[in-house]
């Protein structure tokens, strides 16, 4: 190997012999022996790679989980695990066997420090006990609902949409932005409801963007779009395609990765190559969004299930990760995720949103200048086209990259954002390209007069 110096420069050394913050090997997927789990010890391979047999065994409450583990977790374990039920879950549990499979469960303490499990599966013990939500927490901390201009189609960006078509996942994450809309309520949250019926809810959308010529880009969530029957999604996203205005479609899918199965069924893969080549004929880009936040997850069955997309003709699967402390809040960490995805499994990093100010999630969430070091460490290890930018959601502002910020408050924790388009709540406000909106970091991560003044602001409240 021979390498070009600098006439003043001493003898250059091979990149892959210096010392680097973070070493790249390339380490092939895994998936794990389900038959470890003693409930599952007699599950055929068939039955594993079945999506209905993965959906009909989904882990819903603590009992179905210590039934299925045995001997391999404590009791007390599951004494945490139904307290956070009872207490502090905004997410119902829907774990399907996939995502279960990916956890250490070779002993309680290595259950307990799974970064799957962390997020997957959260328990009493994993919150904060000073500040388990933000003071600012709200339910629907993006205020998407406020910017819907049919039930579920939220225009806040002034060329794309959000159409949330159903409120279902086959998985749920603890986590989730959506928590006030998506999946069963729990003893903390009343779910709200749509109330249309989803015919009319479809159609109405489709309406409005008939009518709205300025849209161009239609992301497809919910829910997830596994859960919605295949001849419904393929209806609905074959009349996006019929749309003159409509150039890009995203199908977002958390299930590409905890139930693969669905997206390699027979009537899903020809369902998907009839609409990329549609989109093709029509010059329109399909792709899929996954949101994958853990290394371990990336498994053969996900890297098959990706392929098989790219195998019908969309454009790209992507990934959308969230930074969540305890799960991947560390350089290491991430790359790992952005070269498992991008090497083993063809998705390319994307997106790493902050955790949105939701209630309970303060042990999730870093602050942003967590954000701004992790940004800048794994900078230069991936290509630049699939270098994940970390963004920030800035309530009625939107995605924004985490070293944008107009100001910040370091000792109370304050971030300020401008934006450079109004939605549909702001039409006729002239300050809205003028004024700061604010962001604000986890309280115990603030120096101690910035937790003292929080906790004035709260005594005084």
């Amino acid at each position: 190997m021979t390498t070009a110096l600098h006439p003043d420069a001493g003898a250059a050394v091979p990149p892959e012999e210096t010392a680097q913050p973070y070493v790249y090997r390339r380490r092939p997927l895994e998936e794990p022996d389900w038959r470890r789990l003693p409930g599952w010890r007699d599950v055929t391979p068939a039955e594993w790679e079945s999506a209905q047999w993965q959906r009909a065994h989904c882990v819903k409450n603590a009992r179905q989980l210590r039934r299925l583990m045995g001997d391999l977790l404590d009791e007390s374990f599951y004494a945490d695990l139904e307290r956070d039920q009872a207490e502090r879950a905004t997410m119902s549990m829907l774990l399907p066997p996939q995502m279960l499979n990916t956890m250490d469960v070779s002993s309680t303490e290595a259950f307990y420090a799974d970064p799957v499990r962390r997020y997957m599966l959260p328990v009493f013990s994993d919150r904060r006990t000073d500040w388990p939500s933000h003071p600012y927490a709200t339910r629907d901390s993006l205020h998407e609902a406020e910017m819907w201009t049919v039930e579920g189609l939220t225009h806040r960006y002034p060329t794309k949409v959000l159409a949330e078509i159903l409120p279902t996942c086959p998985q749920y994450c603890g986590h989730c932005t959506r928590m006030d809309l998506v999946g069963n309520s729990t003893a903390n949250v009343d779910k709200h409801k749509f109330t249309g019926k989803p015919p009319d809810r479809l159609g109405a959308m489709l309406d409005y963007l008939r009518r709205t010529p300025g849209v161009r880009d239609v992301v497809v969530s919910g829910g997830d779009v596994a859960n919605m029957p295949w001849p419904r999604l393929e209806s609905f996203v074959a009349s996006l395609l019929d749309i003159e205005n409509i150039r890009d479609i995203r199908l977002a899918s958390k299930a590409l990765m905890g139930l693969p199965q669905h997206w390699l069924q027979d009537d899903v893969r020809a369902g998907m190559e009839r609409l990329a080549a549609t989109a093709h004929e029509r010059g329109v880009q399909i792709a899929i969004h996954t949101h994958v936040n853990a290394a371990q997850s990336v498994t053969p069955l996900v890297a098959r299930a990706a392929r098989a997309m790219l195998d019908t003709g969309v454009r790209d699967v992507r990934n959308q990760g969230v930074l969540l402390r305890g799960v991947n809040d560390s350089p290491a960490a991430l790359l790992d995720l952005s070269f498992a995805l991008l090497d083993e499994a063809a998705i390319m990093p994307y997106y790493l949103y902050m955790c949105d100010m939701i209630p309970y999630s303060e042990h999730w969430r870093l602050a942003v200048w967590e954000a701004q070091e992790l940004q800048h460490a794994i900078m230069g290890y991936l290509p630049g086209f699939a270098t994940p930018r970390i963004v920030c959601d800035v309530p009625y502002v939107g995605k924004r990259w985490v070293h944008q910020l107009a100001g910040y408050d370091r000792e109370r924790g304050v971030s300020y954002w401008t934006k450079n388009y109004r939605t549909g709540l702001e039409a006729a406000d002239p300050d809205a390209l003028t004024r700061r909106y604010e962001y604000h970091d986890p309280i115990y991560t603030l120096p101690e007069r910035g937790r003292a003044w929080w906790r004035e602001q709260a005594e005084a409240a």
